[in-house]
């Protein structure tokens, strides 16, 4: 199919979830998807925010943070990927990333409540550095327990909706898989662990692989025979784009505080903005970066038909096979990262593509990166010798 045809004729099929982690997902399929896969796609929904929404207080994240004297909290094995993830940023970010980093959020006025009211003591007890519970430490992690000895607020956002895009992918393969017995997925009930995910080759399909596009809010998971074109939206001016990127099969997450930010007032004469974006160690919203945009190829091994799954090298490290099987997660992570941490840095540990706007809206992309970019080049760009700047055009 010509790559030109629009998505809505290409993905005519849309399955929409508007309520699906506050802030809607969309799903854009090849094939309709059936009222059992949908309920189940709810149901998953349902469950996910049941166990990490620190928006609701029914949740288990909620009762962590409840908990007086702390103790031993089991999550389902479906969280492994997501906690190996969040082992992996922390230790990549020296823990500029970090889900404890839900009290800073509190303090600053983002709490449950949305009330955005900062609290007199936050000066006093903002980041790791002023004494908050530390991933790793204050927060011991045993596969999918969590054990902690105070109330601790666990904060999954920097990753969690990039995870949840993630489980259902594996749901719209799952469905189209012909063979149920040799596919097993995190939202499945096999008892595999679900970072032992395989994704079947062509030949298990019952007809073609399926084509589509997940669309989160700023967080894209795209399995598609022909590239499709995504816009990089202006954090300055969302009617406008700063480039166009081109995806045929990975995910492509944005991130940027201009959707979520809010003033507080230091005096009657002055107000100063901050927003969720914080920098784990001292608590304080991240500076310099206006934007960042992340691009992680999902494991492509079913869209492939000359592919011999049977034959495929095992991934030569854990995050590598954290990215093929949770690219979403992955680049959702990553974007939040790269507001804290250099690229080059980060890249010791991943293998992704990326572009960031600085203050001065001059933009830096890492020579993978697929997009076309239209502002001017960064003077600085990123130090990783496989980085270089792009000029606009």
């Amino acid at each position: 199919m010509d790559a030109s045809v629009s998505l809505a004729q290409r993905m005519p099929y849309t399955t929409a979830f508007p309520k699906a982690l506050g802030t809607g997902m969309v799903i854009s399929a090849d094939s309709p998807i059936d009222d059992e896969s949908r309920s189940a796609m709810e149901s998953l929904i349902e469950n996910y925010e049941h166990v990490l929404s620190r928006f609701r207080n029914d949740s288990l994240i909620a009762v962590i943070g409840e908990a007086e004297h702390g103790g031993s909290f089991d999550f389902p094995d479906w969280c492994a990927p997501l906690f190996d993830l969040y082992d992996a940023l922390f230790s990549a970010t020296s823990g500029a990333i970090d889900p404890c980093v839900g009290e800073d959020l509190i303090r600053l006025g983002y709490d449950a409540s949305m009330n955005f009211m900062v609290t007199q003591d936050a000066p006093k007890h903002l980041g790791a550095l002023r004494g908050r519970s530390v991933w790793g430490h204050d927060v011991e992690r045993h596969g999918t327990t969590l054990v902690t000895h105070d109330p601790v607020q666990l904060d999954f956002g920097a990753c969690g909706k990039g995870y949840l895009v993630d489980l259902l992918g594996h749901m719209l393969i799952q469905e189209k898989s012909a063979d149920w017995d040799d596919f097993s997925g995190p939202a499945s009930t096999s008892t595999q662990h679900p970072n032992q995910v395989s994704y079947p080759n062509q030949n298990h399909f019952s007809s073609q692989p399926p084509q589509f596009v997940i669309d989160a809010g700023g967080d894209l998971l795209v399995h598609a025979e022909q590239t499709i074109s995504v816009a990089l939206e202006d954090p300055e001016d969302q009617s406008r784009a700063i480039g166009v990127a081109h995806i045929a099969n990975g995910a492509l997450c944005a991130s940027a505080p201009s959707r979520r930010h809010w003033n507080i007032a230091i005096n009657e004469y002055t107000q100063i903005a901050i927003h969720h974006l914080l920098n784990a160690i001292d608590g304080l919203p991240a500076q310099q970066t206006e934007a960042s945009w992340t691009y992680v190829p999902s494991s492509s091994q079913y869209l492939n038909k000359s592919h011999d799954t049977a034959n495929a090298a095992e991934p030569a490290n854990a995050t590598l096979s954290l990215a093929q099987n949770y690219p979403t997660a992955v680049a959702d992570g990553l974007a939040t990262a790269l507001f804290v941490s250099d690229a080059a840095q980060l890249q010791s540990t991943f293998n992704f593509a990326c572009a960031t706007l600085n203050e001065s809206r001059q933009i830096a992309a890492s020579n993978d990166f697929p997009a076309e970019l239209f502002l001017q080049s960064a003077s600085r760009p990123h130090t990783s010798p496989n980085l270089k700047s792009k000029a606009a055009f």
